[in-house]
C-alpha cells in the first residue's frame, strides 16, 4: 500500500512558529497509520491499487436493496417537490423527463442519506485520497432521462483551480448507482488513468457523443448499490442517456479542508444533525465542524486552529 512518503515529506516544510516539526510528522504520520488499518480491515488493498493507477475505482454492492430504495424514494419526493411530477423510472420517455436535472442539497431531505454519506469502505478511500479531515463539500442527484446533452468530460478541480494540478488529491468523489448503468442508459464516463495528466481536458477531449466523442472515455457498467470513487484529477462526464427510464445516481463529492465547499451547511442545522447520529464521531467534521476560517469580529478560534491537518494524512 502506498505511502507517498516523498510527498509526506514536502508537505511538513516550513513548521508553523513554536510547533516542532517532529509533533507535525508525529501528528501526520499517526493518521497514515490510522488510515492503512483501516484501508487493511476492509480489504481495500486492491483500490488503492487502482485509484493510484487508473484514477477510480469500484466496490461492488455497498448500499443494500433497502438504501437503495430509501435513496430512490427521498430523490423522487425531492423531483416531485422541484419538477410537479415523478416519472417512472422504468419507461419514461422524453415526453415525461428529457436530460438531466441535477438534485443538489440532498442531505437534510432524509436519514437514508447520512446513512450513505458514513459508509465505511467508500470512506476509507475517501481517507485515503484527502486525509482524515476531508470533509463534505456536497450531496446531490444527477436525475437523467432519455436524450438531451451528455455531461462533458471535466475534472473535479473546479472554481478555477489552474493546471498543473498537484499530484495529490485536492477533491475526490463518490457516485453511487441507483438504477443499473450502461452505455445506452446513459452511464458515469471515466478516462482510465487521465489523473496523471494533471490538468483539464481541452474541448475537444471533452466530447462524449457522436463522432467527436472521446474514444478513451469508457462506461461504467455497474449495478445498483455500487459505488465508484475517484481522484479528484480524473477526467469523467456521463453519456446521453438512450433508453426509456431513468437513470438515477448519488454523487458525495468532498474536498481538503482548506477548499471551499460547494454547498454551505448553517451551523445550527450541522449541530442538529450530528447531535442526531452521535453513534459517527466523524460527522461533524465531514460537515466542516473544525474549520476555523469564516470568523467575524470575534477572531479566529485558536482551538479549531490548532487541529489544523499538518500534511496529506491527517
Amino acid at each position: 500500500m502506498t505511502t507517498h512518503s516523498a510527498s509526506y515529506k514536502d508537505s511538513n516544510a516550513g513548521s508553523p512558529p513554536g510547533l516542532p516539526s517532529e509533533s507535525l510528522r508525529s501528528r501526520n504520520l499517526s493518521a497514515l497509520s490510522r488510515t492503512q488499518a483501516e484501508l487493511q480491515r476492509l480489504d481495500l488493498g486492491s483500490h488503492v491499487q487502482a485509484l493510484d493507477a487508473w484514477g477510480y475505482t469500484v466496490i461492488k454492492g455497498v448500499l443494500d436493496a433497502s438504501l437503495i430504495e430509501r435513496a430512490k424514494a427521498a430523490i423522487c419526493r425531492r423531483i416531485e417537490a422541484t419538477q410537479g411530477i415523478c416519472p417512472d423510472l422504468a419507461t419514461a420517455t422524453e415526453e415525461d423527463f428529457k436530460g438531466q436535472s441535477y438534485q443538489p442539497y440532498l442531505l437534510y431531505d432524509d436519514p437514508v442519506f447520512v446513512d450513505i454519506l458514513m459508509q465505511d469502505a467508500p470512506l476509507a478511500l475517501i481517507t485515503h485520497l484527502l486525509g482524515e479531515s476531508a470533509r463534505l463539500s456536497s450531496i446531490g442527484c444527477h436525475f437523467k432521462g432519455p436524450g438531451g446533452d451528455p455531461l462533458l468530460l471535466h475534472s473535479d478541480n473546479g472554481n478555477g483551480m489552474p493546471a498543473p494540478f498537484p499530484a495529490y488529491a485536492q477533491v475526490a468523489n463518490i457516485n453511487y448507482a441507483l438504477t443499473p448503468y450502461s452505455r445506452a442508459a446513459g452511464a458515469l464516463a471515466m478516462v482510465p488513468g487521465s489523473h496523471h495528466l494533471a490538468r483539464h481536458p481541452t474541448p475537444l477531449e471533452a466530447q462524449l457523443h457522436g463522432d467527436k466523442a472521446n474514444k478513451q472515455a469508457i462506461s461504467m457498467d455497474i449495478d445498483p448499490g455500487d459505488a465508484v470513487i475517484w481522484h479528484g484529477n480524473t477526467w469523467h462526464g456521463s453519456f446521453r442517456r438512450e433508453t426509456p427510464g431513468i437513470r438515477m445516481n448519488l454523487a458525495v463529492y468532498f474536498s481538503r479542508q482548506y477548499i471551499a465547499p460547494q454547498e454551505h451547511h448553517p451551523e445550527a442545522d450541522r449541530d442538529q444533525l450530528v447531535a442526531q447520529y452521535a453513534s459517527h464521531p466523524r460527522l461533524a467534521r465531514i460537515l466542516g465542524g473544525k474549520q476555523p476560517y469564516g470568523w467575524q469580529v470575534e477572531g479566529p478560534d485558536y482551538k479549531k486552529m490548532g487541529q489544523n491537518p499538518t500534511g496529506l494524512f491527517d
